[in-house]
């Protein structure tokens, strides 16, 4: 009788612990990825900007070893001519005082294409000596439906998301 009560919490408690540990698992693996990747990434082993970012997804989904679904992740890799304009936009003039940049306030184009940018960062790996952000974003599908309303998901997802930030070695002065 005491078994019969006591069993539903102890089924709880054990899939909730498995589920934490996957997702700690999950997030672990992605940051190992990302900095495996960085390091083949900063190498310049592959002359081709194309050929290095597909070895370089490669690596984050073999690293991962099936947990992430490279379909729904989401890998950026973004470079930049120094560390301090990772994550900086455009410059604005806030014209109503609102914070944020509205369609139509006065901006500085600084990479010319026409339109606001709130990240300066440009697709690809980069060249010799670029600073280079790599980040993954990934939504973890949550197995147990009781776990939703504890990790804070009404969707049934739980974002994860890893980055590394590194500067590509100057393999343009190595002949």
């Amino acid at each position: 009788m005491e078994f019969a009560l006591v069993l539903p919490f102890l089924l709880v408690l054990m899939f909730g612990t498995i589920e934490v540990g996957l997702v700690m698992f999950t997030q672990s693996l992605m940051e190992g990825a990302l900095r495996d990747a960085s390091r083949y990434g900063i190498t310049g082993q592959e002359a081709d900007a194309d050929a290095r970012l597909e070895s370089i997804v490669q690596i984050i989904e073999d690293k991962t070893i099936g947990l992430v679904d490279m379909d729904t992740a989401r890998i950026d890799v973004l470079t930049y001519d120094s560390f301090g304009q990772i994550g900086e936009g455009e410059a604005y003039i806030d014209g109503d005082g609102n914070g944020q940049y509205d369609l139509g306030e006065t901006f500085t184009d600084e990479n010319d294409n026409g339109a606001w940018d709130a990240d300066l960062g440009t697709t690809g790996p980069g060249g010799a000596g670029d600073v280079v952000l790599y980040r993954i974003s990934y939504d973890w599908p949550i197995i147990a439906g009781y776990m939703k309303s504890i990790l804070g998901s009404e969707e049934g997802k739980l974002p994860l998301s890893a980055s590394v930030a590194v500067r590509n070695e100057p393999w343009d002065l190595i002949e």
